[in-house]
């Protein structure tokens, strides 16, 4: 059984999905404050997720954790049916992540557990929260589909103590529908936009900054059109791969590569960079909004909360987007020079007293548990 917190470190373990960077990216912030509480916090996943957290806090301990390992599948069939083939085995994964939590709780003696997405770190003997900005789900399937979903989704986040939205409760909300469904669970809370990233002056470095993520093989398939189409660009161009699986590429006079890049290496490629290409997912999203960055938006195809996302965003002028079907960069690139990107959202960073709430939270469960 985990000891009294009283004035003793907190014990965090932090565990973020491993369907591209974002997940991974959006817990920065938080850990930092953690650290700035003074907590000892433990990271825990496998591959580039893991990787790109080591590489931002390479003092902190680690526990490796199997993925989900989702693969995505070519381009026009929809996600959710992929997922549909792939629920076995991802119901198969969240009971095996729930048993190697409670493994991890034997050996290690970890307070509380942030989980972003990740649906099988729930447990009594520690004080649990699951991140997530998707409330109601859409599935791209229909009504029945997205209720049935919601119905799934809420059943595991009541399994937690809290559930953290980032995202705003009232006044400009980055996610719309997917952050503010008709109905909540009793233990959500919102915290505010999640961003990594701060408007700094920088001098123009890059025309284009490209930064990929997501599952593969619609990573890789995306990469190889945007090299085609920058063998006729002139300009400057940093491209962020997202990975460190591949051969490496070789850059040219105006094309830089890199694999994954630290927080501060990314906040300075994006404040030194005219315009961004990236996926509509949603911490990019948020770093993006924060920064108030002009950006073309591509979601995933077949993914329909990116979609959803991107199609939002450029109906309220906030960013260009374009499916990727559609995607010809000499095309892309006149169209989102004439786009007005209207940013009215202000980011204030309400998660940092939700962390110091978090704390207060746990030591009163602990004490009850003990």
């Amino acid at each position: 059984m985990q000891q009294p917190v009283g004035s003793e470190t907190v014990n965090v373990l932090v565990v973020p999905l491993d369907w591209g960077m974002g997940h991974a990216t959006r817990c920065i912030p938080i850990i930092n404050q953690l650290l700035a509480c003074n907590c000892r916090v433990w990271l825990a996943g496998e591959g580039d997720t893991l990787r790109l957290l080591r590489q931002e806090f390479p003092e902190l301990p680690a526990v490796p954790l199997e993925g989900y390992r989702v693969r995505y599948q070519k381009a026009q069939h929809s996600f959710s049916l992929k997922l549909l083939t792939q629920a076995p085995k991802l119901l198969f994964t969240v009971r095996k992540e729930n048993r190697w939590l409670q493994q991890v709780l034997k050996e290690h003696p970890i307070d509380i557990v942030i989980s972003d997405n990740r649906f099988g770190l729930y447990t009594t003997r520690a004080y649990t929260v699951f991140i997530t900005h998707q409330l109601a789900i859409k599935t791209g399937l229909g009504k029945w589909a997205d209720i049935i979903a919601r119905y799934i989704n809420y059943r595991f986040i009541n399994r937690f103590d809290v559930c953290w939205i980032p995202d705003y409760e009232t006044g400009s909300s980055l996610a719309g529908e997917l952050s503010h469904p008709t109905s909540l669970p009793g233990n959500c809370r919102y915290i505010g936009a999640l961003s990594r990233v701060e408007r700094k002056p920088r001098p123009k470095q890059y025309d284009l900054l490209i930064v990929l993520s997501g599952p593969e093989p619609a990573r890789t398939d995306f990469e190889n059109k945007l090299l085609k189409s920058l063998d006729r660009f002139r300009g400057k161009v940093l491209l962020v791969r997202g990975t460190t699986y591949g051969a490496p590429l070789k850059g040219t006079a105006h094309i830089s590569f890199a694999d994954l890049l630290t927080a501060d290496a990314l906040n300075d490629a994006l404040n030194a960079a005219d315009l961004v290409i990236c996926r509509s997912g949603y911490t990019s999203v948020m770093d993006l909004v924060k920064l108030r960055k002009k950006a073309v938006l591509v979601p995933t195809p077949g993914q329909p909360e990116q979609e959803y996302l991107a199609r939002r965003l450029h109906e309220n002028e906030i960013f260009y987007s374009v499916a990727e079907r559609d995607f010809e960069l000499d095309h892309v690139l006149r169209n989102a020079a004439r786009f007005p990107y209207t940013f009215k959202q202000e980011t204030p960073e309400l998660y940092r007293s939700f962390v110091d709430d978090l704390l207060e939270e746990s030591r009163y469960k602990l004490k009850n548990i003990s």
